[in-house]
């Protein structure tokens, strides 16, 4: 498995990797994958290599993107502040718990480090068996509703 940043001609396929990212509770249908389309979705994609923050990571095994990790300056869920990035990570269902997606954080907090950054952002359904996987890459959780925590890790 290799880790690179993600091409610019390659960026459709975060649409892909967002459905992915999508946490179904156990017992729950997926929704339709044109959910992808909805505004509150698309801030995480569209134009993507275009705004403040823009950065994606890559992880491939014979030759296949398997995940992706990126990051933008976004009002989505995780916003904290215009000035810092949020993460979004997913990877396909057969290559989790192998530690791709630990590693994948890992390479995108050193760029945002080298990039200046102060802290990161995320949003994660409290149900959610990533919620560990990020409180080991670093990240607190700072607020929380009914459903997700909010959490960031500083820099």
């Amino acid at each position: 498995m290799k880790i690179r940043q993600l091409y610019p001609e390659e960026t459709g396929i975060l649409k892909e990797f967002l459905y992915e990212a999508i946490f179904i509770p156990e017992g729950v249908d997926p929704p339709p994958k044109d959910i992808i389309e909805k505004p509150e979705l698309t801030v995480y994609t569209d134009d993507f290599g275009e705004h403040k923050g823009d950065h994606a990571l890559a992880a491939i095994e014979d030759g296949k993107i398997i995940g992706v990790v990126w990051t933008r300056i976004m009002d989505d869920y995780g916003h904290v502040d215009d000035e810092t990035p949020s993460f979004a990570i997913s990877l396909y269902k057969e290559y989790r718990g192998r530690g791709i997606g630990s590693e994948l954080m890992r390479r995108m907090l050193g760029v945002l480090r080298s990039e200046g950054y102060k802290q990161a952002s995320l949003a994660v359904n409290k149900q959610n068996y990533a919620v560990r996987m990020y409180e080991k890459s670093g990240f607190k959780t700072v607020s929380q509703n009914d459903e997700e925590y909010i959490m960031i890790c500083n820099l």
